[in-house]
C-alpha cells in the first residue's frame, strides 16, 4: 500500500509521520526510513530501529547487493543522509535501497522523507524509486511518501497513492495540486480560508463534547501552538480509495518515541514597528 503525507513546512509533518511509522513497524518484516534531515532518531532511541549514517563513502560502496545484505542484517533501520546532495541521495541511496527492499522476501515498509527530492517532478526518477510506487504492492512492499512540496513531486508516483493524509498549505501551486488529488474543496487545506462552503459534513471539526457541527460550512484546517509559538498539534484530512474521509487532530495522537525535528526560530518584529 502506498500513502502520501503532505503539508507545508512547520505543520508537524515529520512528527505525524513518525507516529504513523511507530504504529505500523510491527506489521512488517522490514522498515527503512530514508531520513533526509535526521529527524527520526526517536525511533532509534526507543528501540524501533537501528541508526545508520549514509555519507559519500557508503553511497559509493553500497549497491543493490550490498543493501540487500545490510537489510537482512538490519531489518529495521533509519538511514540518515550526511554530506550528500539531493541527486546523490536519490540516485545512489534511495534507488538501490528501494530495489534491495523489494527483492528481499517478506513484507517491507519504506518511509521516504522529503519525497520531492527522491521522486522529483522535473528530472528523472530512478527505476527503483518509481517501481516502489508502481509495482511495490504486488511485492508486499508498502511505502509512505512525505513532502512539503506537492508541485515538485513526480506525477506517476502521486497517481499511485492509495490514501492521502494532507495538512495545511498556503502556496497557490500546492493548493492547486491538492485540488487534483481530493474530491472536496481544496480551501479546507488553506488555514487562511476561514469557513469553507459546500464541504462534506464528515470533515466538520469535532467539538469538546465529541460531536460535529451541522451545516454546509466547515472550518479550514488549523495548526495549534503554545504561548512560545511551538507547534503542539495540527489538523489533517485522511482520504482513501474507498471514499472514506476523516478529519484528524494530532493533539489526540500519542506515541512512545520522542521526535527530534527542529521547531525553527521565531522572527520578532522590531520595537515600534
Amino acid at each position: 500500500m502506498n500513502g502520501l503525507l503532505a503539508a507545508k513546512s512547520g505543520w508537524g509533518k515529520s512528527w505525524y509521520t513518525q507516529a504513523w511509522t511507530e504504529a505500523n513497524v510491527d506489521e512488517y518484516d522490514r522498515l527503512v526510513v530514508l531520513d533526509f534531515k535526521d529527524e527520526y532518531r526517536g525511533l532509534v532511541k526507543s528501540g524501533y530501529a537501528k541508526h545508520f549514517i549514509v555519507g559519500p563513502r557508503e553511497a559509493e560502496a553500497f549497491g543493490v547487493e550490498e543493501w540487500m545484505q545490510f537489510l537482512q542484517q538490519n531489518p529495521q533501520v533509519v538511514l540518515c543522509r550526511h554530506g550528500l546532495d539531493e541527486e546523490t541521495w536519490r540516485e545512489e541511496v534511495a534507488d538501490p535501497v528501494a530495489k534491495a527492499n523489494r527483492r528481499l522476501a517478506g513484507s517491507s515498509l519504506t518511509v521516504i522523507d522529503e519525497a520531492h527530492f527522491v521522486a522529483p517532478q522535473r528530472g528523472s526518477v530512478p527505476d527503483g524509486v518509481k517501481g516502489l510506487a508502481t509495482t511495490g504492492r504486488g511485492e508486499d512492499a508498502s511505502s509512505l511518501w512525505v513532502t512539503q512540496r506537492l508541485t515538485e513531486m513526480d506525477e506517476t508516483v502521486l497517481a499511485q497513492m492509495m490514501f492521502t493524509i494532507l495538512g495545511g498549505f498556503t502556496s497557490s501551486g500546492d493548493l492547486a495540486k491538492v485540488k487534483s488529488i481530493v474530491e472536496y474543496p481544496k480551501d479546507l487545506h488553506n488555514p487562511q480560508a476561514g469557513k469553507v462552503s459546500h464541504s462534506p459534513e464528515e470533515l466538520q471539526r469535532v467539538d469538546a463534547s465529541g460531536t460535529k457541527a451541522k451545516g454546509g460550512y466547515v472550518p479550514a484546517l488549523e495548526k495549534f501552538t503554545d504561548d512560545d509559538g511551538n507547534t503542539v498539534g495540527s489538523e489533517w484530512i485522511y482520504a482513501d480509495e474507498s471514499g472514506e474521509m476523516e478529519r484528524k487532530d494530532t493533539r489526540n495522537v500519542s506515541m512512545e518515541s520522542t521526535h527530534f525535528g527542529a521547531q525553527g526560530k521565531q522572527l520578532k518584529s522590531p520595537e515600534g514597528a
